[in-house]
């Protein structure tokens, strides 16, 4: 199996970077979180537009607390802790906003502030 390399995003880029709770492994910037008013399976979480650092599971039909979607859950690249998941297809038209887009669950990542020097 190959090693895995993480990618890195920029501090200088964004005030805020979301991190894997577990290994600290970057993975999200604030400007790539759309809503904080989402709900995940353990409690809050965030819809946001781009996640780097993850591996992406096998697609399944789930009912959501919005109806039906496709959803493939997101795991951490480095540490595989689940994290939440990916909307692949969204079967209710007022739902395809949602397509391409992940829920990460905030009780799974920690905010790490990108100090001056």
């Amino acid at each position: 199996m190959a090693k895995k390399h993480q990618t890195y995003l920029d501090p200088g880029s964004t005030p805020c970077i979301y991190t894997c709770m577990t290994c600290h492994s970057h993975l999200i910037s604030q400007k790539d979180i759309i809503s904080r008013a989402f709900q995940g399976r353990h409690g809050p979480a965030y819809f946001v537009d781009r996640v780097i650092n993850i591996t992406i599971g096998a697609k399944e039909e789930r009912m959501l607390m919005t109806g039906m979607h496709t959803v493939a859950d997101i795991s951490c690249m480095i540490c595989q802790t689940k994290l939440g998941w990916k909307y692949i297809f969204a079967f209710e038209h007022n739902q395809k906003y949602k397509e391409n887009k992940c829920i990460v669950e905030r009780a799974k990542i920690s905010k790490e502030v990108a100090w001056d020097t």
